[in-house]
C-alpha cells in the first residue's frame, strides 16, 4: 500500500510539466472553434458565442432537402421526425406534396417560426433551426410558440406532440408541447438562436416569448421552462452527430450541444463562472471517487461528458474516465 501511495504521488509531481497543448482542444472535434470565448462568463461569454457562430454559410431551400439526410436521418435510413413517432418517411419519396392525415408526407419546419423573423435571411434557412418533420402535425402547430399543455385542442398519434393552452406558469395561451424526449433538443435550439441572432432578435415580433432584451431575449417563463427542459432532457448523440452535419454543411456549430448546459453559464447558476473551452465542465454535481492507482496508463483520456481530453493523465483537476473507470484527478 505503501508503494502504491508513493507511486501516486510521483505521478502527482510530474503533472505541473504536462504539457498543456494536448488539451487545447475543444469537444466533439471542435478543435480552438470556441477559443475566443474561453475565460469569459455571462453576457460576455453569450456575445463572445454570438461572434463565433454568427457567420456561416447561407443554404438554398433546395439545399435543405439534401442536408436533411445528413443531419436527420434515423439508424434504419428513414427521416428523424422530432413531432411524430409514427411516422417512417423515405428521403425523396415522400418529401412535401399533399397531406391529408398524420404520416403522409413530411416538410421543412422551422422550429423557430419564420413569421416571427418575417421570413428574413440568414435565419430562414439556418439549418440549426429547421428539422424535417410530419406536414400534418407541422400544419397543426402552426407558429404557436412552444409551451407545456394538457393538449386539450390537439394531439397527434401515440399523444406523442400536444397542441393547447398553456399550463406552465406565466403563460395561458395556446402552445405546442414536443414530446419529452425532444424538449431538451429544441430548448438547445432555441438558446442558439438567442445566441447567433443576438443582433437581430430583439427586433423580431412574438409578444408571448420574446422581450426587448438581446441578453436574455424569451420572457421569464419562456426562459424558466426551456433551461428546465435542457436540464431534464440532457445532450443525446443524435444532437452530437445533427450538429456535427449541420457544421459540414453551413460552417458553424451550436455551442449547447457541445458544451451540455451551457445555458447555466451564460443565464443560469454558473454565470459568474468562468467558460473554459477546453477544460469544461458540466455544472452538475459529480461524486467524487477513488481508484486504484493500478488503472492509471497511457490511454485515451475523456471527460464526464464523454469527450476526449487526451491520451496522457489530465493536468486539469476534475473527474475523468480511464480505462472504464472514473478516476479523480487532484
Amino acid at each position: 500500500m505503501k508503494n502504491s501511495n508513493l507511486k501516486c504521488w510521483g505521478l502527482l509531481l510530474l503533472l505541473p510539466f504536462l504539457t498543456l497543448s494536448l488539451f487545447a482542444q475543444g469537444p466533439n472535434n471542435s478543435g480552438t472553434y470556441y477559443k475566443s470565448a474561453d475565460g469569459l462568463k455571462g453576457k460576455a461569454l453569450k456575445t463572445a458565442m454570438f461572434n463565433i457562430i454568427k457567420t456561416h454559410k447561407q443554404l438554398t431551400n433546395k439545399q435543405l432537402w439534401s442536408a436533411f439526410k445528413t443531419t436527420d436521418k434515423r439508424a434504419d435510413g428513414k427521416v428523424w421526425d422530432m413531432y411524430s413517432n409514427a411516422t417512417n418517411f423515405t428521403f425523396g419519396t415522400d418529401q412535401a406534396g399533399n397531406y391529408n392525415k398524420e404520416g403522409d408526407v413530411y416538410n421543412r419546419e422551422h422550429s423557430f417560426p419564420k413569421s416571427w423573423f418575417k421570413e428574413a435571411t440568414p435565419m430562414y434557412t439556418d439549418l440549426v433551426h429547421l428539422v424535417p418533420t410530419d406536414a400534418y402535425v407541422n400544419n397543426r402547430r402552426g407558429n404557436y410558440p412552444f409551451g407545456e399543455t394538457k393538449g386539450e385542442t390537439y394531439k397527434s398519434k401515440n399523444g406523442f406532440s400536444k397542441l393547447g393552452s398553456c399550463t406552465y406558469p406565466g403563460y395561458t395561451g395556446v402552445v405546442f408541447e414536443p414530446n419529452d424526449e425532444y424538449k431538451g433538443d429544441f430548448a438547445r435550439i432555441y438558446f442558439y438562436m438567442a445566441t447567433a441572432y443576438e443582433d437581430k432578435i430583439t427586433g423580431w415580433s412574438q409578444s408571448a416569448i420574446l422581450q426587448k432584451d438581446s441578453y436574455q431575449p424569451y420572457k421569464d417563463w419562456q426562459q424558466k421552462m426551456l433551461m428546465e427542459w435542457s436540464e431534464k432532457d440532457a445532450v443525446s448523440q443524435k444532437e452530437i452527430d445533427r450538429n456535427a452535419g449541420i457544421y459540414s454543411w453551413q460552417n458553424n456549430r451550436n455551442p449547447f450541444v457541445d458544451y451540455p448546459g451551457l445555458e447555466e453559464y451564460i443565464w443560469g447558476s454558473k454565470k459568474d463562472v468562468p467558460f473554459s473551452y477546453d477544460h469544461y465542465q458540466t455544472p452538475t454535481s459529480v461524486t467524487f471517487i477513488t481508484v486504484d492507482t493500478k488503472s492509471i496508463g497511457s490511454d485515451d483520456w475523456y471527460n464526464m461528458n464523454g469527450q476526449k481530453v487526451g491520451k496522457s493523465k489530465p493536468s486539469h483537476k476534475g473527474v475523468y474516465i480511464h480505462k472504464g473507470k472514473k478516476v479523480v484527478v487532484e
